[in-house]
């Protein structure tokens, strides 16, 4: 919000320099975030007076002048012919450097000389054009710096206000707010209309078709209007705070916004075709071409403006140009009406058009100011364009708003900000907001609210404007009660550390995605069109259709990740990401949000180097880095499956990890068609664990296990077995017998080939045995291991070769 230290001065009397003024406001809780003194380095230039005038001996066009700036007589050369001796002009003396960077200096011309400038409106920076020198009136006294004597010198504020105060876009509400920190009364702008004619009933007419959209509308008919350029004060007051000039109209309806807060809009009433105003709904792909020359296609959420056959404005944003007032409308009518936030912030953001008017009814303007603002514009447009007023106010308000009412407990207020105010001390800084209060019981009261604050919803809102009025300085300082407890972190963070600290050490990187996705990125991961895709979370209200749902997997977003690093050229990633997904519970409001780790490798197996090799990284990389997660975990005997993949794996190089019977994540190369769906022409490989279940299966205490004392040995044997049986059978198997004196199983070849019948493969285990009291003999060891393989050939259904 741009507002004026000279404009806040005519609503509250107060003598505060800009720089206090600046301070008062921030510590309300209105940032000053920028102060400019407009016209403050111009002070050279000053008030003189022509005292003879005469041709040029030596140019045509030019005369020579002696001026008077109340010190000494000055010969000034100058080319302009709008002014005579007597006259009071605007001096720029040696020295003065004015916008545009252009410094005034003693020159000769025409071999004259010339000790100074006198200037134009434009040259001064209070006109875009003029036609000659700036003629001042007669009762300023001469070497007054120019600014000083019009009143032109100002300091602008730059107020950085927060969404909820929208009850200080406006003039008048920063005064209201200054007003009542000082302890000032406010004098709000005198509405005078004079009314004349016919009533407006007969003249003209409003109908709402949508009360929720729009649930006030006003409107008043001014005939007889004469447009055109506005008073200096005016053009000034507008520009002081960063509006251009339009027409005596116009601008009155910005003139009213900046004061009240509260957007106008004028319509010429001779082109509103049914000479009625309807306010309703668009229609879809309708089209609509606003002031500013763009055509905008319509929704059916979008509200509009119309005259009975089309669309004449687009409700609280921006009004037609098939209705705007031109140089020769004559008849208007002027409209001040309420708009529903939601509305207008979403038709807003929807077609990217931001104006004066969307800021203000987005969030919320004063519902019951709408007659105040319509009056105060009705008169300035009747005394500037000659109108007249017609009799009566149109107000379609089917259900008046009342204001809210607020029971607040003054011990309350005392306890949250540790303060000692009294009851009537704490009524007073409400009265002095403008809300009302009415005592309930000893040191409880009913705070009716105004409703030009939409931001008052609660009883801690009422405590807040106390401590804004008593000031945030005058809450006492105490310091912190300190305990000193143990700050050890829980399990799960502990081991989410570790986690992390272990992928690192891997030579992985951390990413963090977005836990919303588009809803086709999990359509990506279906290899098979048959396969029905999880049923993701649904936003009520994404920012965009990329965004749209909540992640079920992390591997979309990490896809995307190496999609983009490929881009770039980086082709070796390893990058992993510990974070939540959202699964949809059929019987529960809320999802279920399991913590779960994913990680993707893809390019080489080494760093790029001269002494290292070029070999790509495999499954068995993707498993190694597993299996070391496992390990340092304290998970023992995970065990690999091939059963129940995910179906984003390839069926051929992925396995399930299990620890005991429940499954905690996955391994292995993802499906090729993942891959190309997400536009990745290289083999991913993809490390998957649920954290929770993970969890749950970790040693809360490191077992210590002390060296064997005695000397183990080992047996092997080569089986021929069935091609579909898994390696992980055989070691399962063996496990589950319990022997006690077998102490490990390796699978140290594999064959398949010549010399082995179609549909069997040949694996070779070597089976190590070891007692924890004794050195075990051939005689011990032969019958064991006898055992096993019999039991092996028997139940596997397996032969030795």
């Amino acid at each position: 919000m741009i507002v004026s230290y000279n404009w806040l001065k005519e609503f509250v009397e107060f003598d505060l320099p800009p720089e206090e003024l600046a301070h008062l406001l921030t510590m309300l809780g209105l940032e000053v975030e920028g102060m400019e003194r407009r016209f403050g380095d111009l002070d050279n230039v000053v008030v003189a007076q022509v005292i003879d005038k005469q041709q040029h001996p030596n140019a045509d066009k030019l005369s020579l002048c002696k001026v008077d700036n109340g010190a000494e007589i000055l010969g000034i050369v100058c080319g302009a012919q709008n002014f005579k001796a007597g006259d009071k002009v605007a001096l720029a003396q040696i020295g003065a450097v004015l916008p545009g960077d252009f410094r005034i200096k003693k020159s000769k011309i025409r071999g004259e000389e010339s000790s100074g400038m006198l200037c134009s409106e434009k040259e001064l920076g209070l006109a875009e054009d003029s036609a000659g020198i700036m003629i001042l009136p007669q009762d300023l006294q001469l070497g007054t710096p120019v600014f000083d004597a019009l009143g032109l010198k100002d300091t602008i504020f730059e107020v950085g206000l927060t969404p909820n105060r929208a009850d200080c876009l406006s003039v008048v509400g920063i005064a209201r707010e200054v007003a009542a920190k000082l302890g000032k009364r406010i004098s709000y702008p005198v509405q005078k209309v004079v009314e004349s004619g016919a009533p407006i009933d007969t003249v003209a007419s409003v109908t709402v078709e949508d009360p929720h959209g729009c649930p006030r509308y006003t409107a008043r008919y001014i005939s007889g209007c004469t447009i055109g350029p506005s008073p200096q004060w005016l053009v000034n007051r507008l520009q002081a705070v960063g509006m251009r000039s339009i027409n005596n109209v116009v601008d009155v309806t910005n003139y009213v916004l900046l004061e009240y807060g509260h957007p106008l809009h004028a319509f010429d009433f001779d082109l509103l075709t049914a000479r009625k105003i309807v306010v309703k709904r668009a229609s879809d792909q309708d089209k609509f071409t606003t002031l500013d020359g763009q055509e905008r296609v319509l929704i059916s959420t979008d509200l509009t403006i119309c005259d009975g056959e089309k669309a004449v404005a687009l409700a609280g944003i921006m009004g037609g140009g098939n209705s705007e007032i031109r140089d020769v409308t004559r008849n208007i009518l002027l409209e001040s009406a309420y708009f529903a936030p939601s509305g207008i912030r979403r038709t807003s953001k929807r077609l990217g058009l931001h104006t004066e008017s969307s800021h203000r009814f987005e969030r919320g303007t004063d519902i019951n100011i709408l007659t105040r603002a319509l009056d105060r514009a009705a008169s300035l447009i009747a005394e500037l364009a000659s109108g007249s007023v017609a009799t009566g106010v149109i107000d379609v308000y089917p259900q008046p708003v009342e204001q809210r009412k607020i029971t607040l407990n003054c011990s309350k207020v005392n306890k949250l900000l540790g303060l000692d105010l009294s009851e009537q001390e704490i009524v007073h800084f409400l009265e002095r907001l403008e809300f009302k209060a009415k005592q309930i019981e000893r040191g409880v009261y009913e705070i009716v609210i105004p409703t030009f604050r939409v931001d008052i919803e609660r009883e801690i809102d009422l405590i807040e404007e106390v401590a804004r009025l008593n000031g945030y300085e005058r809450i006492p300082v105490t310091m912190p009660l300190a305990r000193v407890f143990s700050d050890r972190p829980p399990r799960h963070q502990r081991l989410e550390t570790q986690i992390r600290s272990l992928l690192v050490d891997q030579g992985f990187n951390e990413v963090i995605n977005f836990s919303f996705v588009s809803p086709s990125a999990l359509e990506k991961l279906l290899p098979e069109a048959d396969v029905a895709p999880p049923v993701p979370i649904k936003l009520l209200n994404p920012l965009a259709e990329e965004q749209s749902v909540m992640r079920t997997t992390l591997i979309s977003g990490l896809l995307e990740t190496v999609k983009r690093n490929l881009n770039f050229r980086t082709m070796t990633l390893r990058i992993f990401e510990l974070r939540r997904i959202y699964l949809a519970h059929p019987e529960r409001e809320l999802p279920e949000e399991p913590m779960m780790l994913g990680a993707v490798m893809v390019g080489r197996r080494n760093p790029e180097g001269w002494n290292q090799g070029k070999e790509e990284v495999d499954f068995y990389d993707a498993k190694g880095v597993a299996e070391h997660l496992l390990a340092s975990l304290r998970i023992r005997q995970p065990l690999f499956s091939t059963s129940d993949l995910p179906p984003y794996f390839h069926p051929g190089k992925s396995c399930r990890i299990f620890s005991g019977t429940e499954a905690v994540g996955s391994v292995g190369e993802l499906h090729p068609t993942v891959s190309e769906n997400f536009g990745i022409d290289k083999q991913i490989f993809y490390i998957e664990f649920n954290f929770e279940k993970l969890l749950s299966h970790v040693d809360a205490v490191p077992t210590i296990v002390p060296p064997p004392r005695f000397p183990d040995t080992f047996r092997d044997v080569a089986l021929l077995l069935d091609e579909e049986l898994p390696a992980q059978d055989v070691v399962g198997y063996l496990q589950a017998l319990n022997v006690p004196e077998l102490e490990g199983i390796d699978i140290f070849d594999f064959y398949k080939g010549e010399h082995v019948p179609e549909g069997k493969k040949s694996i070779a285990i070597r089976i190590r045995y070891r007692s924890a009291d004794r050195t075990l003999t051939d005689d011990e060891v032969n019958p064991i291991h006898q055992r096993l393989v019999e039991k092996m050939v028997k139940n596997l259904k397996a032969s030795i070769r």
